[in-house]
């Protein structure tokens, strides 16, 4: 499902604000270039903006890496328009990744977890292809802990997008990275703005489903609505979610910041928020 939704909208992705910019990009790029890192994996990269990112920065060999053969030709494309001769792309599922135990530096998530069957497969994965000490990025959409707001947001997400799996709490996060050997993690939250007809336009929801949504939104209880700032326009807010091990990036890849230390029950590989 992931990749017929997403094969029909790859240009819109190219072009989406929400995806083409943003703090955590500049903040890449940056890691790179003062880490000097080799090799990055860019983990389900839609359109390829980390993609761009990390070139930016100069890591010698970034693999763009989607399960949509039209995102992945959206994004070679672009590379080449942009001159990153470094980027390559590859096609597959983030659950069953076709490289060798310690291949990359780094990986690199964003907003792409939502859409995984098996988030904490791919999780094992990225552990699995992480060199000794390297760095795992990851930037998503953060479900509420509280039910009837984690009902609405997964509600209007499925409304929106068939290809969506789910996003997961903080809770969820938590015992995903234990089971991949990671614990205690440090997680920072900020608000991301989704203006509504742009978002539902992005991944042409048909008519039938953009009136739905349009229902849900207008109809939910008043705690939901000032949870997720519902405006006139229908336009509401979400929470974002980094995750941080390790000591290297101070500096903050996101509009907020997050600090702290995470322990590993294993090879010791870090996490840094977005």
């Amino acid at each position: 499902m992931t990749a017929q939704q997403f094969g029909s909208t790859a240009a819109r992705y190219l072009a989406s604000p929400v995806h083409s910019s943003g703090a955590d990009l500049d903040r890449l790029a940056g890691l790179a270039r003062e880490s000097r890192i080799s090799s990055a994996l860019d983990l389900g990269c839609g359109a390829g903006h980390a993609s761009y990112a990390l070139a930016r920065g100069g890591v010698n060999r970034v693999v763009a890496y989607d399960l949509s053969g039209q995102m992945l030709e959206v994004a070679a494309a672009e590379a080449k328009e942009r001159g990153h001769g470094q980027i390559e792309i590859c096609a597959g599922p983030a659950e069953q990744l076709p490289f060798p135990d310690a291949s990359f530096d780094l990986v690199v998530t964003r907003y792409s977890a939502h859409h995984w069957m098996n988030a904490l497969g791919a999780v094992h994965e990225a552990a699995r292809i992480l060199k000794p000490g390297g760095v795992l990025i990851v930037i998503d959409v953060l479900a509420p802990e509280i039910p009837l707001m984690d009902t609405v947001l997964q509600t209007v997400e499925i409304l929106r997008d068939l290809s969506h799996v789910r996003d997961y709490r903080e809770s969820e996060w938590r015992s995903m990275l234990e089971a991949a050997n990671f614990s205690s993690p440090c997680v920072h939250r900020w608000r991301l703005q989704m203006e509504f007809d742009s978002w539902v336009a992005r991944i042409r929801t048909t008519p039938a489903r953009v009136d739905a949504l349009k229902v849900v939104l207008d109809e939910l209880p008043s705690e939901a609505r000032e949870y997720f700032a519902v405006r006139r326009d229908r336009s509401f807010d979400v929470d974002s979610v980094g995750w941080r091990l390790g000591d290297e990036l101070r500096p903050n890849l996101s509009r907020g910041s997050v600090s702290g230390r995470l322990s590993a029950k294993g090879p010791v590989r870090r996490w840094h928020s977005p």
